[in-house]
């Protein structure tokens, strides 16, 4: 026999009361679970900053020094450009003592690339118009640097002829550590000074693409899988790195960082390939105007297409670049009065005939 009190019904007014519980009860969980997870997202974004930080390539207290506008870069060179004559310099003496003579030969080291077609270019439907299409190009021989041209090197052209140094460097000096990095900052008026005064020129594009890809049309120097160990891109290390790092990215003839590292100059006019389907206006210069004001004040502007001016093209991808401009067909390209702090530059040399 059931002992249980017989139910007695709810009246309305008590039936509204306990709704009016249980609904409160169900925003104040609702409210607590919003709550707790908001403060696990701030938890969970206070550790990915700090471990961003951690990775950081410069001091963040100092990260106002790195923050520009768009275009910065070039009306920063543009004023330093004006300068014509370093402020100060090395000696000739300081910038041999940088180096042993045995550094010295390795980076002065040039290379020669053999007479004969090689594949340029790329028929890819994903590559940019600009690369397109694949063509057969015969080069006679000629000589190419094993390495883009250094800081140290740089500083030797300054010194032998009192040339302003890189925008970067300090008081005149090359950045601590920083002698075997390719030298940047340089636009290609720079680049084209620093090869007359070693009996070099820049190379063309179809020279810089020969020595970076072979006959056999890699894609990268070393075939044709992206292998980020063997190169310098994206980030994957945050700055310019020594020129003689990555052995295991050399070309076919022993050219090392044709893919990463800096962007590289070379003495070709932007210009499409026969057959190209890439757009004309695709290869008119254009520069950044500042129209307004407020515009020149935050050194912002508008791409306007410039008359009698070129775009000059470079090659390699570099530091910053994402992993497929690093492929050796990729072609870039600026005004040659630009200057980055991921552009850089290597030269080629004739072949004296016999």
């Amino acid at each position: 026999m059931s002992t249980r009190s017989p139910r007695i019904p709810l009246t309305e007014q008590q039936r509204l009361l306990r709704k009016r519980y249980l609904f409160a009860t169900l925003i104040t969980c609702i409210t607590l679970a919003m709550v707790f997870g908001a403060l696990h997202v701030v938890k969970l974004g206070a550790n990915r900053m700090n471990d961003m930080r951690a990775k950081a390539s410069y001091n963040l207290d100092e990260e106002h020094k790195h923050i520009r506008a768009a275009g910065e870069d070039i009306v920063l060179h543009e004023l330093h450009e004006s300068k014509k004559k370093a402020d100060s310099a090395y000696l000739i003496a300081e910038v041999t003592a940088i180096l042993t003579s045995e550094q010295w030969a390795e980076i002065d080291t040039i290379l020669e690339i053999p007479e004969g077609e090689f594949l340029m270019g790329t028929d890819s439907e994903r590559a940019d118009p600009q690369n397109q299409p694949e063509h057969k190009v015969f080069l006679k021989s000629y000589y190419i640097d094993k390495y883009p041209v250094t800081n140290a090197q740089y500083a030797r052209f300054v010194a032998q002829t009192g040339y302003r140094p890189p925008l970067d460097w300090e008081n005149g000096k090359i950045p601590a550590n920083k002698q075997l990095h390719p030298v940047t900052m340089v636009s290609w008026h720079d680049a084209q000074a620093y090869c007359k005064l070693v009996n070099k020129r820049l190379p063309t594009e179809a020279e810089w693409e020969k020595a970076a890809r072979g006959v056999n049309g890699n894609r990268w120097p070393w075939g044709n899988n992206m292998d980020p160990s063997r190169l310098n891109t994206y980030y994957n290390v945050g700055a310019t790195s020594v020129v003689t790092l990555y052995e295991s990215g050399k070309s076919p003839y022993g050219v090392f960082d044709m893919a990463g590292n800096v962007s590289e100059w070379t003495a070709s006019d932007f210009a499409p390939y026969e057959g190209s389907s890439a757009p004309a206006s695709l290869f008119t210069a254009k520069t950044l105007i500042a129209s307004t004001p407020e515009d020149k004040a935050m050194k912002v502007g508008d791409l306007v297409e410039v008359k009698d001016r070129v775009f000059k093209v470079r090659r390699g991808g570099s530091w910053k670049s994402d992993p497929f401009s690093t492929s050796s067909y990729h072609r870039n390209y600026s005004m040659p009065h630009y200057a980055s702090d991921f552009f850089g530059f290597r030269c080629a040399k004739d072949i004296p005939a016999d």
